[in-house]
C-alpha cells in the first residue's frame, strides 16, 4: 500500500470517527411559522395553550396552540410602529402583560380585551410580570426601581433595595412574593405587601434572570459569568449549582408546574431542561437559526412543557418549535 493510499484510508477513518463523536441533534417534531420576519418577543402559556408573538410590523399576535390559528392580534402601539418588548402571561394564563420600554398594558385571554393602559415616563421597562387573575403586575426599571401594582384598589408599592437598574423579575402567583435581580450583583426574594426583603442572593456579576418555582420551594438567579443557582427558599441557601458552559447565558427560565425540572433558553438558539433534584442536564435543543444571520444563530424568547413529554420553543427565528424529551 503507497502513502497515498495509507492517507486516503486515514484521512475516511478520521472523518468516520468525528462524525460518530459529533453531538446529534434532535429535529422538532412540528413547527409553526409564528412571525415571517423581525420578532422581537414571545411567550406561551401552557395552562391554555397560548402563544403570544411580537414582531416589528404586525403587533402582538396571540396563537392558539390546539388548532396553530391566529386568535387575536392586539395592539398597545401602531402595528407598523411596534416596540413591545416584554410580554408574561399570568401562570392561570387568564391574562396577558406587554410592555414597551415607556408603556404596559393588560389584556384578558378569554376574549382579547385591554383591561388596562399605564405610561412610565420616569423610567423605562427592564422586565414584567404578572400575578394569576392579573389581580398584580410587576415592573421592573431601568432606575433600580421595581414597581408592585395591585389593580383591584391602585395600591402602587416602589421597591427600593437595587441600587442600579433591574434586569429581571418573577412574582408568586399569588402576588405576594416578588423576586428581582440586578447590576448591583443581587437578586431579592421580598414581600409585595411590605417591601421587607426576605432573602439575599449575591452573585460575582450582574444578576440577568431570575425566575420563582409555582410551588413556592424554589427560587433561581443567573448571572452574566454562567453562574446559576437554584436556592432553598425555606432555608435561603443554595440548592444546587448549574453546570454552565458556552452558550448558556439565560435569556428565559422557567420551573415545570410540578417544580420537577427548570426550563432555560439562551442567545445560542440553545434550550434546555434542567433536573431539579441533580442539577443534570435531561435534555438539550438547538432551535431553528433566524434567516439570514451569519452565523446562524436565534434567540430563544419562551420555552414551556405543553405535555409531559413535549417542549415548545418560541425564538426570534419566529417559529414556533415541538421537541420530545424523555420523561420517566
Amino acid at each position: 500500500m503507497t502513502l497515498t493510499h495509507r492517507m486516503k484510508y486515514l484521512g475516511i477513518f478520521l472523518s468516520l470517527w468525528l462524525t460518530a463523536c459529533t453531538e446529534v441533534q434532535k429535529s422538532p417534531i412540528r413547527q409553526s411559522e409564528h412571525s415571517a420576519f423581525g420578532t422581537v418577543a414571545a411567550a406561551i402559556s401552557p395552562k391554555t395553550q397560548l402563544a403570544a408573538v411580537s414582531s416589528l410590523t404586525s403587533g402582538v399576535v396571540v396563537w392558539d396552540l390546539n388548532d396553530h390559528s391566529a386568535k387575536f392580534r392586539i395592539s398597545q402601539q401602531q402595528p407598523t410602529e411596534n416596540f413591545i418588548s416584554h410580554l408574561a402571561f399570568s401562570s392561570d394564563g387568564g391574562f396577558l402583560l406587554s410592555a414597551a420600554s415607556d408603556s404596559f398594558s393588560m389584556w384578558r385571554m378569554s376574549d382579547g380585551q385591554n383591561i388596562g393602559f399605564w405610561s412610565l415616563p420616569e423610567s423605562s421597562v427592564r422586565d414584567i410580570a404578572i400575578s394569576d387573575g392579573g389581580s398584580h403586575l410587576l415592573i421592573g426599571q431601568n432606575d433600580g426601581k421595581v414597581q408592585h401594582i395591585t389593580l383591584k384598589s391602585g395600591r402602587r408599592l416602589e421597591f427600593l433595595g437595587h441600587t442600579e437598574k433591574v434586569n429581571s423579575v418573577a412574582m408568586s402567583p399569588n402576588g405576594r412574593y416578588a423576586l428581582s435581580g440586578g447590576n448591583d450583583l443581587k437578586a431579592y426574594l421580598w414581600d409585595t405587601q411590605s417591601g421587607q426583603i426576605i432573602h439575599t442572593f449575591v452573585h460575582p456579576t450582574r444578576v440577568t434572570k431570575v425566575a420563582l418555582d409555582l410551588t413556592g420551594k424554589f427560587a433561581f438567579t443567573a448571572d452574566s459569568q454562567q453562574q446559576a443557582t437554584v436556592w432553598d427558599l425555606k432555608t435561603g441557601q443554595p440548592k444546587l449549582q448549574l453546570a454552565m458552559g458556552r452558550g448558556r447565558v439565560f435569556t428565559v427560565a422557567h420551573f415545570s408546574d410540578d417544580g420537577r425540572y427548570l426550563l432555560t433558553g439562551a442567545a445560542s438558539r440553545r434550550a434546555t431542561i434542567w433536573d431539579i433534584e441533580t442539577g443534570k442536564v435531561v435534555e438539550d435543543f438547538m432551535v431553528s437559526p433566524t434567516e439570514g444571520t451569519r452565523p446562524a444563530s436565534s434567540v430563544v424568547y419562551d420555552v414551556a412543557l405543553i405535555a409531559p413529554n413535549r417542549l415548545l420553543t418560541e425564538s426570534s427565528s419566529g417559529q414556533a418549535e415541538e421537541w420530545d424529551f424523555n420523561h420517566e
